[in-house]
């Protein structure tokens, strides 16, 4: 069947699992998002995406490679035909208007119902590191309740399925009470709901990354959880097939569009992270002292000569800026280039590059923005806008597109065969 499926995105960020579902073949209604610069990312991605459809890709290249800019850019799309991007906070003060603001997208697209809820509320209250950062504050923090939320959208939306993504500490926080009863507030919603803890390195993302996927469809139609098989792209990767097409780089470097240095390899061609341009954008680097470019070299060379991770108490005394010596001992991590997987990437790398090093000891420097999206597994046309932290929170936070869009189709296979 080639019928569209309806979603609405909540929690949106920079859209990761938005995309992998609109290229899977269902039409975004609205996104949902209380950061300004995710935001922009998103109504950005959407102006994309119409060029794309509408067959003028040259003008979303003009702004890509920097020759216009964005007001000159967002001025030629119609946004009054596309999917809406709602700039706020979900909260119970703006619960209503944003339904009125969906309820008015729904008009402005023309279609009659949203077939999924998508999304993820944001995961730091669950994770371990914030949990710790939490300790104090957990009975004020309202993201530990945005589930609560949730079912008030699929309560006043009724989709037929939902997809709802976090951590895997969701399961055992708080002794896995908010957990049992977040199953139970969805359910009592009309849904039934199952979950899998899945890895997106068995969704063709070279990096090892687990996340809980809840997938939740109305009782009264007959739906099960989806099996999924393992995608590959290319044969016997590494991490460094997502670097080694990259230009070469010093920290603190702050480009314009940079020439490729090589062709793509069988991974990011079969991927779909390399896709058509001439040079690639936001290969852009902070700056480091010369402490950490010291501690850096040290890494890479234990790494890359014998793949040992260096222990931050293992520093001589002049190289530690840190007092505590028995916590986050591996706080400096390189990215292993020789590895199939890189380690998990988070919003942290906003905060430093510490726990993300370049694996090429010529370089010496934490990750670039867009290399940092290919590890996430953003085609490099995709577009981050905002300040470079911002850009690193946006993909540290992300669902991998390449991971979505297999669940994505999935879930429309189940839908179609319904139908």
């Amino acid at each position: 069947m080639n019928k569209t499926f309806t979603y609405v995105d909540l929690f949106a960020g920079a859209s990761g699992l938005s995309e992998g579902f609109r290229v899977a073949g269902f039409q975004p209604v609205a996104h949902v998002e209380k950061d300004k610069y995710a935001c922009l990312t998103i109504k950005t991605r959407i102006a994309y995406h119409y060029c794309k459809e509408n067959n003028f890709e040259d003008l979303y290249k003009e702004y890509y490679y920097e020759k216009i800019n964005k007001d000159i850019f967002y001025s030629e799309i119609p946004f009054y035909k596309t999917e809406v991007v709602i700039n706020e906070e979900i909260s119970d003060d703006r619960f209503n208007l944003i339904i009125s603001r969906i309820n008015d997208a729904k008009k402005q697209i023309d279609v009659g119902e949203i077939d999924v809820i998508i999304g993820g509320p944001p995961c730091q209250a669950y994770s371990i590191r914030g949990r710790k950062a939490n300790e104090y504050k957990k009975k004020y923090d309202q993201r530990i309740y945005y589930y609560k939320l949730y079912a008030r959208f699929l309560r006043e939306i009724r989709p037929k399925l939902f997809v709802f993504e976090n951590v895997p500490g969701l399961i055992s926080f708080e002794d896995g009470y908010i957990f049992d009863d977040l199953r139970k507030t969805l359910a009592e919603e009309g849904y039934k709901l199952d979950y899998r803890i899945l890895n997106a390195s068995d969704f063709g993302v070279l990096q090892d990354r687990k996340r809980i996927i809840i997938i939740g469809w109305r009782k009264e139609l007959s739906f099960s959880y989806p099996e999924f098989e393992k995608v590959n792209y290319g044969s016997n990767n590494i991490v460094y097939d997502l670097l080694t097409d990259l230009p070469s780089l010093k920290h603190g470097s702050n480009n314009p569009p940079l020439y490729y240095a090589g062709t793509p390899n069988s991974y990011l061609r079969e991927s779909g992270i390399r896709n058509g341009l001439r040079k690639v954008k936001l290969h852009n680097t902070r700056t480091h002292n010369n402490i950490d470019i010291e501690i850096y070299k040290r890494v890479i060379e234990l790494w890359n000569e014998k793949q040992k991770r260096l222990k931050y108490s293992s520093l001589p005394k002049r190289l530690r800026t840190h007092k505590n010596i028995e916590g986050f001992l591996d706080r400096f991590k390189v990215v292993a280039g020789d590895a199939n997987y890189a380690h998990t990437l988070i919003a942290h790398i906003a905060k430093d590059g510490h726990y993300y090093i370049h694996p090429d000891i010529n370089q010496c420097r934490s990750i670039s923005v867009r290399e940092a999206a290919r590890i996430q597994s953003f085609p490099d046309n995709f577009i981050f806008e905002g300040p470079r932290t911002s850009n690193f929170t946006q993909i540290g936070n992300a669902v991998p597109p390449l991971m979505s869009k297999e669940i994505g189709r999935k879930i429309k296979d189940i839908l179609c065969q319904k139908a």
